[in-house]
């Protein structure tokens, strides 16, 4: 049974916690059955659609079965059927003490009749150094009219 979810946050926590447990289908469940998703790694490869995007995290997990994302400085914009999301994101790979990071991120979500889906996902490396943890609940919500 696909699952609903309620708000756009539910769908990132969804998101992050699929990465965490490199769990390619819960990871995939999240993304709109829109044909035109698009996924954006940090090395600037551009995925279009369900077939490419889940190829690119299949690699990803095989390469690096545990890592956790670990989010900062939070800034959402929301309108009744869209929230975009822009986020610092800090990896962590299981058996690797080094910070991978910073890296900038825009998750683009949609409200359809299957509750809320990722539809786009951009990620860069960041220019500026990590930040302290203290950013670590910074959120801000402006809501779109």
């Amino acid at each position: 049974m696909t699952p609903l979810y309620a708000t756009a946050e539910d769908a990132e926590e969804a998101f992050y916690e699929a990465i965490a447990r490199a769990d390619l289908d819960a990871l995939m469940v999240v993304w709109s059955e829109d044909e035109d998703i698009v996924c954006i790694h940090p090395t600037g490869q551009r995925m279009d659609g369900h077939a490419a995007i889940r190829e690119s995290w299949r690699s990803i997990f095989e390469s690096n079965p545990r890592f956790s994302v670990h989010i900062r400085s939070k800034v959402r914009w929301e309108s009744l059927l869209i929230s975009v999301h822009s986020v610092v994101e800090t990896l962590f790979l299981e058996k690797d003490q080094t910070v991978h990071g910073p890296m900038l991120t825009t998750n683009v979500f949609i409200r359809g009749a299957n509750g809320w889906r990722l539809l786009s996902r951009h990620t860069s490396a960041a220019a500026e150094a990590a930040e302290s943890d203290d950013d670590t609940l910074d959120s801000q919500k402006h809501t779109l009219h």
